[in-house]
């Protein structure tokens, strides 16, 4: 069979195993699709390509251009998500050997394309490296969670340096922050959606690191149907719950953790109540919240 290559991306779908993409001067041979690995779902994205570098045999991911975008709600507010190709490529150039981002180039087809060429983060995403950890929840507090936070301070300051620069990570999820197997970095992948707001043009990336932090602190998510179906875990909490212990994102995610684990200092559950429903004041900016953190992790875990 005759082997396709492909200059033009603009068909990401026609692009299948075995196909040449050829981008600068560089050839990659398609092995496979990447797929959404959340939740259970496994439905593969078709502009995201697996592939193999012709020159050097390197596994690479390759990134075509497909733009999509959908509305969501925070806090009252409508906000338009986005993908941006471009934003992503632009991030790659500014974070280039930085430990704590994947790295990869951007290119151009003929057509206009955004090709992004990236280099496979190996590791867990620390939605999975979290729920490997087996022991009790305190035994977990005392014992991991220092290192772990310790970790996650640097992976927040690394987004940090993107606000400062006038970018948004656009998607920050516990399953786009992956385990280094090789460093033991936390590195944040996959940048390229981006919103628009009205209001703070960074609260999206705050409440995506308010969702890792109540992950990490929870040893996982904790939620209303697990509270009211496990008693053997819950005890008798769902007979004490209000509803400002929710979440502002999520009305069943429960926020306030020390009413499950009362060893939870004060300091350190009052930083997850900014993003509940009882919080008349949330974090305006990440400097805020590392702030925060930072004071917790030096007075408790340091």
């Amino acid at each position: 069979m005759k082997v396709r290559h492909f200059t033009d991306t603009s068909d990401f779908y026609a692009i299948d195993c075995g196909d040449k993409i050829v981008v600068a001067d560089r050839v990659l041979t398609v092995t496979g699709h990447e797929r959404e690995r959340r939740f259970g779902i496994e439905d593969p994205k078709m502009w995201v390509k697996r592939a193999e570098e012709d020159a050097t045999g390197t596994k690479k991911i390759v990134k075509l251009s497909f733009l999509e975008s959908f509305y969501t709600t925070l806090a009252g507010v409508r906000i338009r998500c986005f993908r941006n190709p471009d934003k992503e490529g632009q991030i790659l150039s500014l974070v280039r050997d930085h430990p704590l981002f994947m790295q990869g180039e951007a290119y151009h087809d003929p057509k206009g394309n955004n090709i992004r060429i990236i280099d496979i983060v190996r590791g867990p995403n620390f939605f999975n490296y979290i729920n490997m950890i087996r022991m009790d929840h305190r035994q977990y507090f005392f014992q991991e969670l220092p290192e772990i936070m310790k970790k996650l301070i640097k992976a927040f300051e690394a987004i940090r340096f993107l606000h400062i620069n006038d970018y948004r990570h656009g998607d920050i999820r516990n399953d786009h922050l992956i385990f280094q197997r090789k460093t033991g970095n936390y590195v944040w992948i996959d940048f390229d959606y981006d919103y628009t707001s009205t209001e703070n043009p960074y609260a999206m990336d705050l409440f995506g690191l308010g969702n890792i932090l109540l992950y990490a602190i929870g040893k996982g998510f904790h939620d209303l149907y697990m509270i009211t179906n496990n008693t053997d875990i819950y005890g008798e909490l769902q007979n004490n719950l209000e509803e400002r212990d929710f979440s502002i994102l999520d009305k069943w995610r429960f926020i306030n953790l020390q009413k499950l684990f009362p060893y939870i200092p004060k300091m350190l559950n009052d930083i997850l109540m900014h993003f509940s429903k009882r919080s008349n004041v949330y974090y305006e900016t990440i400097d805020e919240l590392l702030e925060d953190i930072n004071r917790f992790y030096y007075s408790f875990f340091a």
